[in-house]
């Protein structure tokens, strides 16, 4: 006979145990958190009860180890109950799972919504946690407004991520004076240097109003910049060429150690802003003054009188010049003379106006004994026609040659060749009746022709 597995100290008659209760199948499900919590529950549930009947066979002192434990009946009829009260505990257990494996979600989700990012204002940096979307909502939600003339970067316009760093500088408004030219300007550099490189002014060897290093407060600043310029003197029949920031062309002539003496100047004004490129010719000047006597001329004044015939001009009152003294500056500039330049004058004596009557009544028509005669030939001959013409001595005047004696006794005024041919006919004419033609003995008989 083959021996029994359960042989040896249970003997032959040995009974074999019953199998050990089913453990209860989890349920199918994707949680993985719900699944160890049910195994947790499994594992907690108390053992089944130990067999209290004794094997048969065995000794009455049971001191023997048993080899396997030994199932009841009762056990057997136990075990349905068992398996109840196990899928009583998960009916329990998977609600609040599920509840937890919400809440579990809803805290990724929280956790996921909050970034940590680095901003830095006017160069502080902090590190702060938002749930901001954007740059913008961030910027609202720390109370920082910005304006056209702030810098922010990224824009704010772009969404913002955990780690992101944004940077906000504040514009400051600078009221830049470079090289004698003004003007309005916004900066969002922190110094002076900062805010001149980002203008793209140079700053080695220029004059700053401020030190390079001063800050740029938000409320703005004033500053004034003379940049390094070159220039050219000419002077004394030399060239020097200097680098320069001063504001002045004299400023910059002493630099170069050129100096002015007494009159002399520069072909720019002295207080000229020096420009970059520029050549300046020093003027050396020697100057005297000179004191002038000039003649003031009078004025003529004619008043109508129809006593007198038309043409005919008498002077009332002979006029007279004035006179003045002049004072004037001759100077010499780099060897060369210069025309004379009036500094002032003053009057020594006034003029006399000259007063002159002027005739308006109309001359005869003919005069009784000469008409008829050549009067053209007779004018022709002795002047050539000319009623202005004089002889070389100046004794005879007009187109009959008369001579002012004469030409006054026949009414006439002032010289024979100031007044007019017609008048000077006439005049002709009634000294013919007096004398014939013996005032011109040599072309007397052209009159007969």
């Amino acid at each position: 006979m083959s021996e029994s597995p359960f042989t040896g100290v249970y003997g032959n008659d040995a009974v074999a145990p019953d199998p050990e209760p089913a453990v209860v199948p989890a349920p199918r499900t994707g949680d993985r958190r719900s699944a160890r919590r049910r195994k947790s529950a499994a594992e907690a549930a108390p053992p089944p009860a130990a067999p209290t009947g004794r094997r048969r066979g065995a000794p009455a002192g049971g001191g023997a180890d048993l080899a396997a434990p030994v199932a009841t009946g009762r056990r057997r009829r136990g075990a349905p109950a068992a398996a109840a009260a196990g899928h009583g505990n998960w009916r329990r257990i998977v609600p609040q799972a599920l509840v937890v494996a919400f809440l579990a979600g809803g805290t990724t989700a929280f956790v996921a919504a909050d970034k940590s990012v680095r901003l830095t204002v006017d160069g502080e940096p902090r590190t702060l946690h938002t749930f901001a979307d954007d740059v913008g909502e961030l910027l609202a939600a720390e109370g920082l407004g910005v304006g056209p003339h702030d810098l922010v970067a990224p824009a704010r316009t772009e969404a913002l991520g955990d780690g992101d760093e944004i940077v906000v500088r504040y514009g400051r408004p600078l009221r830049l004076t470079l090289d004698g030219q003004s003007r309005q300007v916004w900066t969002t550099a922190g110094t002076v240097e900062g805010a001149l490189r980002q203008f793209g002014v140079r700053v080695e060897g220029a004059y700053l109003s401020a030190p390079r290093t001063a800050p740029v407060p938000r409320a703005g600043l004033a500053l004034s910049v003379r940049t390094e310029r070159s220039v050219t003197f000419m002077a004394d029949g030399r060239e020097s060429t200097v680098r320069t920031n001063a504001a002045t062309v004299q400023e910059a002539l002493g630099q170069a150690g050129i100096t002015l003496q007494g009159q002399d100047t520069t072909s720019v004004p002295p207080a000229s802003f020096p420009r970059d490129g520029q050549t300046v010719t020093v003027l050396r000047i020697t100057g005297t003054r000179e004191v002038r006597e000039e003649r003031i001329p009078y004025e003529t004044e004619r008043t109508e009188d129809d006593d007198l015939f038309a043409g005919t001009e008498v002077v009332e009152r002979a006029g007279r010049p004035g006179a003045r003294r002049v004072t004037y500056v001759l100077r010499t500039v780099n060897g060369v003379r210069q025309k004379p330049r009036k500094v002032a004058e003053e009057t020594v004596r006034e003029p006399v106006t000259q007063l002159v009557k002027v005739g308006t009544r109309p001359l005869p028509t003919s005069v009784a004994g000469a008409d008829g005669l050549d009067w053209g030939a007779l004018a022709q001959c002795e002047s050539g026609g000319r009623p202005s013409a004089t002889d070389a001595s100046g004794t005879y005047g007009g187109l009959y040659q008369f001579d002012v004696r004469t030409w006054q006794s026949l009414g006439g005024s002032g010289r024979p060749q100031d007044a007019t041919g017609q008048e000077q006919t006439y005049r002709a004419k009634k000294l013919y009746v007096q004398r014939g033609a013996t005032p011109w003995p040599h072309c007397g008989r052209r009159l007969y022709r």
